[in-house]
């Protein structure tokens, strides 16, 4: 079975028989899908990488509307998504996660794609009670182009990136050249399985 909520455990391994997952089927894309090497969106926009994370409710519903919210933001558009990741919680009490990554090109600077990542977590009713509480939606800005920032607000790419499975995992499935094998070992001891797509 998949794990959609904190009752549900995941199926044991991605060869697990392909169970049904409320929610999985509310995703905007297909796994993997990629719009080519020539690119239907003006020169000037950025590829930015998007890690989506929850615990609380039912995640992997959360998840698909939060994917499908992504997709309709203005100057964006939906590249790929990564496949449904089961993952420990990690500095924090809690429930297992639903995972996943996304990328999308977007017209807007990295500052403005973050306040409206922010205002879709506001929608999913998530809040921050203490540091790595469990939450029903997270969305961190991973990469946006060759951006290297750090302000308050933002740090690109992100700094806690390569010390995840959670997110290396989903990311080299559909950005392979963004993650080494080193930094794949180096993940290796962290409990995360692939939940079968339905």
């Amino acid at each position: 079975r998949c794990r959609v909520g904190p009752e549900e455990a995941p199926s044991p391994s991605p060869r697990a028989r392909r169970g049904r997952c409320p929610g999985a089927r509310l995703a905007a894309v297909s796994v993997g899908q990629d719009l080519g090497a020539s690119p239907p969106w003006p020169p000037d926009w950025q590829i930015a990488y998007i890690g989506l994370g929850g615990n609380l409710g039912q995640p992997l519903r959360t998840l698909a509307a939060a994917v499908a919210q992504i997709a309709a933001l203005p100057q964006t558009r939906l590249l790929a998504r990564s496949g449904w990741f089961s993952s420990a919680a990690l500095d924090a009490p809690g429930p297992d996660y639903i995972n996943a990554v996304v990328s999308v090109a977007t017209g807007m600077n990295a500052h403005e794609l973050l306040t409206r990542l922010q205002q879709i977590e506001v929608l999913a009713g998530r809040v921050r009670p203490y540091r790595n509480a469990p939450r029903t939606l997270d969305l961190d800005l991973l990469l946006y182009g060759t951006l290297v920032l750090e302000d308050p607000q933002l740090t690109l790419p992100h700094p806690r990136l390569h010390q995840r499975a959670f997110v290396l995992l989903p990311m080299a499935e559909i950005a392979p050249e963004q993650v080494s094998a080193a930094q794949l070992a180096a993940v290796a001891g962290q409990r995360i399985e692939r939940l079968p797509e339905v």
